[in-house]
């Protein structure tokens, strides 16, 4: 609660309160109260918007009992806003944990693509290196008929060389 539970009137140069809700609520509370002696008068009414409400002058148990209904009346507004901050506190928490919820589950599912994606990326690296694997035969077998052909083609050589070769006589 970051403003005061009660503001202190303002007064003016005639040395009267200014209205508040408060005062407004007991002055309201007081016409309805009975004293021992009969009803109370309710305070003459100013029509004037924003004027000073006079009331009459009170005895001396009146404004003890004044004061003990402002106190109630200051305890009932203080456990008001403390309900009404108990209840935005635990709407806040609520909705703060919808969305840790929801955050949690996003992430869940982001951890399971990626290991998703981590399993498909070791299967194309399994089967790139059997590619690999199958290349690195296919050349060795390559060089293998190079080295077979170079031989034959040396033998066919060797064996042809006499065969063009010129008599001398």
């Amino acid at each position: 609660m970051s403003e005061p539970a009660r503001a202190f009137p303002a007064y003016q140069d005639d040395n009267q309160a200014a209205p508040t809700p408060l005062r407004d609520w007991l002055s309201a509370l007081q016409r309805y109260e009975t004293d021992a002696n009969g009803p109370l008068q309710a305070p003459a009414a100013d029509n004037s918007p924003g004027g000073p409400r006079l009331t009459p002058p009170k005895a001396p148990e009146q404004a003890e009992d004044a004061d003990i209904s402002e106190l109630m009346a200051e305890n009932l507004m203080l456990k008001a806003k403390l309900q009404v901050e108990h209840d935005r506190q635990d709407a806040l928490q609520s909705a703060l944990a919808a969305q840790i919820r929801e955050l949690r589950e996003h992430i869940a599912q982001e951890m399971t693509s990626l290991e998703e994606l981590r399993a498909e990326q070791e299967a194309v690296q399994a089967e790139h290196a059997a590619f690999r694997a199958e290349r690195d035969a296919l050349t060795a077998e390559r060089d293998g008929f190079r080295e077979d052909r170079d031989l034959w083609r040396a033998r066919a050589e060797a064996l042809a060389k006499p065969l063009f070769q010129s008599v001398k006589a």
